[in-house]
């Protein structure tokens, strides 16, 4: 399929220009993606996703603006190919068309966002309208962080469901004759063919384990048929996940499987979309799916990047990737604003990413977690610490050396100073005295710590942070596509999250007064 060519010349009574100008706010998405839709999303900029010959495709520009428009408003395909084909607004909005413009099926966007999906560069969408924002002068180096969690488009299954799932998904992969070989070691009678539960007493508790069990055994029985033989990809994808969701939910007690009292580390918690997983954004606010994370430029409030992770990842983890444009050396022309700042709330302060925005030289507004300790007693930060010198100093002025670890931190152990101390009460309990330990990075949480007490970081802190917050709540307000994933697996996530960043970029484009000024060139209307 060749790339198709979006019409230059729309009727002159049958355009929808006439119809729509003077009755759409100038600065709305509609307009300005009317008014720069072609120095945008030209039809060359998708040109590679395309063959050079054969049937031409809808107008890949056309599919551009649909795709934005349909994750600003949270529409399914099928909803915004119909809402191209009856709203005036959508055919203006991708360049004035005739009123009768053919629409297209909604399998288009599909192949739009497979092709873009298999290409180079996936995210050319969001990447243009960060390009377009820093030719106009909208993006220095400044960046706020923040995070939001994006709940995943199944159900959290049980640990029956995701054992009898697990095994049936394997015998699916299978080709018929691992398949028959395969069934042959079940013995537990489930034919593992349908998707309902088993039919138990649920009450009962012996019949419960005996389920459990029995389905536990089936799967191992799987699992040793295949132990050391080659085996298809698909085959082997599946049976790792088996092996999997048998490790983390089960126990043995007294030769028999159960289920364990305990929730694993990096639990799979659905089959379906098996990068899931249980997420916390607070300690009482629990969340099953993935983390949306973004950084913005402050000052525009334009999105510069966005990622994706598992819910149970900690928030500092993709920083280092959100960061990467200012992180680097600055081009010559911005050497007079070479330093980069970067704000994030205290989950952004541990203590790799401190060192690494410290050893890259950026302004640090990341607050960091004040120390503190049990039972209101003394917390680390009433003790001295003397990385040069080696040693730590109590409130009692009693020295203890740092006995070096080998991840390049250390310990300080008081011990029997501890016993006559007049202060004892109120810094330990431990009959072996405070210890205090030091992590490899406890000169950037201790200058973090410093910095966050201080009224004039605070004040500064206090005035930039929240704008990422209410660029998060401008992403997430929509229930599916914004809170909720409509789609399953990290890069389908990843990717609908930074096609819907980049439709929020486009609207504050617009708001800000983008114009094109001719040979990719673009800047803010005065006024």
């Amino acid at each position: 399929m060749a790339v198709g060519r979006t019409p230059m010349q729309p009727g002159l009574l049958s355009s929808t220009v006439g119809f729509c100008e003077g009755r759409l706010a100038p600065n709305s998405i509609y307009a300005v993606l009317h008014r720069e839709c072609r120095a945008l999303f030209p039809d060359e900029m998708f040109a590679d996703l395309f063959a050079e010959d054969g049937r031409r495709s809808v107008p890949p520009m056309i599919v551009a603006v649909v795709m934005v428009l349909q994750r600003l408003e949270g529409l399914s395909d099928r909803e915004a190919v119909e809402r191209f084909a009856f709203d005036v607004r959508w055919k203006y909005a991708a360049g004035g068309l005739d009123f009768d413009h053919p629409g297209f099926v909604h399998t288009v966007l599909v192949d739009m966002r497979a092709r873009l999906a298999a290409s180079a560069r996936p995210n050319r969408i969001f990447e243009r309208t960060v390009e377009v924002a820093a030719q106009a002068g909208l993006v220095g180096r400044r960046r706020v962080l923040d995070s939001a969690p994006i709940y995943d488009a199944v159900a959290t299954q049980d640990t029956i469901t995701l054992i009898r799932s697990a095994i049936r998904g394997l015998l699916r992969a299978a080709d018929h004759v691992l398949r028959a070989e395969l069934r042959a070691v079940i013995s537990s009678g489930d034919a593992y063919t349908s998707t309902d539960k088993p039919v138990i007493d649920w009450t009962d508790a012996a019949e419960r384990e005996a389920l459990i069990d029995s389905r536990a055994r089936d799967g191992f029985a799987l699992l040793t048929v295949l132990d050391g033989r080659a085996v298809p990809g698909d085959v082997g994808q599946a049976a790792r996940l088996l092996a999997t969701v048998l490790g983390q939910d089960l126990e043995q007690d007294g030769g028999v499987f159960k289920i364990a009292r305990k929730v694993a580390a990096d639990r799979v918690i659905s089959t379906v979309d098996p990068e899931a997983r249980h997420g916390h954004k607070t300690v009482r606010r629990s969340f099953d799916g993935y983390k949306g994370h973004v950084a913005e430029e402050p000052d525009s409030e334009v999105i510069t990047a966005t990622e994706v992770t598992a819910g149970n990842a900690g928030d500092a983890e993709p920083a280092a990737d959100l960061l990467a444009d200012v992180l680097q050396p600055p081009a010559a022309e911005q050497a007079d604003q070479a330093r980069a700042e970067v704000y994030g709330d205290a989950a952004y302060g541990t203590g790799p990413l401190l060192a690494e925005l410290d050893d890259a030289g950026a302004r640090v507004m990341v607050k960091v977690q004040a120390a503190n300790a049990p039972g209101g007693r003394f917390s680390k930060d009433a003790f001295t610490i003397d990385l040069e010198a080696g040693q730590v100093t109590c409130p009692n002025q009693v020295t203890a050396a740092i006995r070096p670890k080998s991840d390049g931190g250390g310990t300080a152990c008081f011990k029997t100073a501890c016993a006559a101390c007049p202060l004892a009460a109120q810094c330990t309990t431990a009959r072996n005295g405070r210890v205090i330990t030091i992590g490899p990075h406890e000169e950037h949480l201790a200058r973090g710590r410093a910095r966050s007490a201080d009224p004039v970081w605070l004040a500064a802190y206090r005035a930039t942070r929240p704008k990422v917050e209410r660029k998060i709540a401008h992403l997430m307000r929509r229930r599916h596509g914004g809170r909720r994933a409509r789609v399953r697996g990290r890069a389908k996530i990843a990717a609908d999250f930074s096609l819907l960043a980049a439709a929020v970029n486009v609207a504050r484009l617009g708001v800000l007064g983008i114009m094109s000024t001719g040979s990719d060139k673009w800047a803010v209307a005065a006024g």
